[in-house]
């Protein structure tokens, strides 16, 4: 069982989980764009390599965190946006 968790941000502003968890996916979007723009755009392999890795581990999360919020949103409607 999940409990509605709010948040006080500043001017005592609630955030939910679910926006945390939304917040959290955009930033880590970001990053795995980054990461693909860097395997894209260096000559050397070693390094391209090493960025494709990290893209796909960085897939991975964005994956898991979207199925966690599916979850929640499912479990807890007063969480979906």
């Amino acid at each position: 069982m999940f409990f509605l968790v709010t948040v006080l941000a500043g001017g005592d502003e609630k955030v939910t989980v679910g926006t945390q968890m939304q917040q959290t996916i955009a930033n880590c979007e970001s990053a795995l764009a980054s990461l693909k723009t860097f395997a894209l755009e260096t000559e050397d392999q070693n390094a391209k390599q090493m960025f494709q890795n990290m893209t796909q581990q960085q897939q991975s999360v964005v994956d898991n965190l979207n199925a966690r919020l599916q979850y929640i949103q499912e479990e807890e409607p007063q969480f979906k946006n």
